[in-house]
């Protein structure tokens, strides 16, 4: 099954499907070389923080296990509710990657040799495209 995977870095995400089976069994807090994940990542490390499963429920670092957990939480994550000492039962997955996740969030640790936009430049041109019709928009508005 392939994983969606968000790696931050320098306030940029960084989106890469991957049907590798390597991040299977670890955890949220883990940190992966990121050779492992692209060969093009050489050099970087990276840390899992969260993640959501096929259902959407997220990954939470405090429930231990692949499975669902109905945990009591406070004020933050995913609350709706903003008065003051108020707690909720919510459903979160524990925070062992299994078969379930879909969407893995990461960040980096450590660069690499190779620079984000380098390795990713596809992304790069998208957003290119997307500020050169803004502009033909903008142009075509002050004519």
């Amino acid at each position: 099954m392939p994983f969606k995977l968000v790696i931050g870095h320098k306030g940029k995400a960084w989106k890469l499907d991957v049907e590798s089976e390597v991040l299977v069994g670890k955890s949220v807090g883990d940190k992966i070389n990121g050779k492992d994940i692209k060969p093009e990542l050489e050099g970087y490390e990276i840390e899992i923080t969260g993640g959501s499963d096929i259902s959407g429920f997220p990954l939470s670092k405090d429930a231990v296990g692949i499975g669902l957990k109905r945990v009591l939480l406070k004020r933050g994550w995913g609350m709706k509710d903003n008065r003051e000492g108020i707690r909720l039962r919510k459903t979160v997955r524990g925070k062992t990657i299994s078969e379930a996740v879909v969407q893995i969030n990461m960040k980096v640790i450590k660069e690499g040799s190779k620079k984000m936009e380098e390795i990713f430049a596809d992304q790069n041109k998208a957003k290119e495209v997307k500020e050169e019709k803004a502009e033909v928009k903008a142009e075509a508005q002050a004519a």
